[in-house]
């Protein structure tokens, strides 16, 4: 009879879950930024922040109301709330506002630093390992990233304001998965988005005005993509990305949005006829290259197996210990003499 592997199906199936789930969350975040460039013509940074939250928020309730759903324990509300004030509304609120400002280069380059404040953040604040190859993997990730970046510079005019606006999105990214990460301790990965949007949503209520007043004028097709960013890119992606980050570090998982560039490059060939050059190319697949380094394990590194003998004696020993703790180590007493 073969001996079955170490790993157990189920931890093998939440792993394969996990990464499951991290893909589709990566995926949906890189088409959003096609979306957004259609609605961003039409709708102002906040406005169309709001009208995503909103739809966003619609989405999740009828989810959460379906499936029954209650309110997340106590424990957990202080990072909702941190992560939906500075992800959330922040976050979304100034990349829109700071990719005005910017080109396209300048806006990539900055705001790729936040997976590398994640990476630093949950070493200090969570305790995450900075394992080599998760270090390795992120530099050739950056690079990548930097020379998408350049091979998409001067294709607009770059402001000092629109580069502190990307690097307070790219801050407020940081924090957001930083804070969120012990809320999921307690709260289930729905719950963290609902009443993460929900928070994010408030937050950006001041725009409320201009939203009512830009979709009475914005076209059909710049309404319906902003439906879209709030129902897959923010309903479905952030809670594939909660589900994600409950079962890994916050480090592994900034690593893994390094593939949103490289998707990015691909979506805009494929739906926008944008053909990249030769060094937009490359650069993608350094940031595929260097997610597939920084999520890989090294070889021969498992957990100490537990011998297939010592497995089947494992109940015994623990009847054999009861008993022994039972009529064995149990203080005698001596009966007492009779007269």
């Amino acid at each position: 009879m073969s001996t079955p592997p170490f790993t157990p199906a189920p931890r093998r199936r939440a792993e394969l879950l996990a990464a499951g789930a991290a893909a589709v969350t990566v995926v949906l975040w890189a088409s959003a930024f096609v979306s957004i460039r259609s609605a961003g013509a039409a709708y102002s940074p906040g406005a169309l922040a709001l009208g995503r939250l909103l739809a966003g928020v619609l989405a999740l309730g009828v989810i959460c109301l379906v499936r029954g759903e209650g309110l997340p324990p106590r424990a957990a509300w202080p990072g909702i709330v941190m992560s939906g004030l500075l992800w959330f509304g922040c976050y979304m609120v100034v990349l829109n506002w700071g990719e005005q400002q910017v080109d396209a280069g300048t806006a990539a380059l900055v705001v790729n630093i936040g997976p590398i404040l994640i990476a630093l953040l949950g070493a200090r604040l969570l305790g995450d390992a900075l394992s080599p190859r998760l270090l390795a993997g992120m530099a050739v990730s950056f690079a990548g990233a930097v020379a998408v970046g350049l091979s998409l510079s001067g294709e607009g005019g770059s402001s000092v304001l629109g580069v502190v606006l990307c690097l307070l999105a790219a801050a407020g990214y940081a924090g957001g998965v930083v804070a969120q990460k012990p809320a999921l301790g307690s709260a289930s990965a729905l719950q963290a988005t609902t009443f993460g949007c929900l928070v994010g949503a408030v937050g950006c209520l001041p725009f409320a005005g201009q939203l009512v007043h830009e979709a009475a004028a914005a076209p059909v097709s710049a309404t319906l993509n902003m439906l879209y960013l709030g129902v897959f890119p923010t309903a479905l992606a952030f809670t594939t990305w909660a589900y994600a980050l409950a079962r890994t570090t916050a480090s592994r998982m900034g690593a893994t949005t390094y593939a949103v560039p490289a998707l990015v490059v691909l979506m805009s060939w494929l739906v926008l006829d944008e053909v990249p050059g030769p060094l937009t190319l490359a650069g993608g697949l350094l940031c595929l290259a260097g997610v597939a380094v920084s999520r890989s394990r090294p070889r021969g590194r498992t957990t100490a197996p537990v011998p297939e003998d010592t497995a089947r004696r494992r109940p015994r020993n623990q009847l054999l210990d009861r008993l022994r703790i039972q009529f064995l180590d149990r203080p005698r007493s001596r009966a007492p003499r009779r007269a």
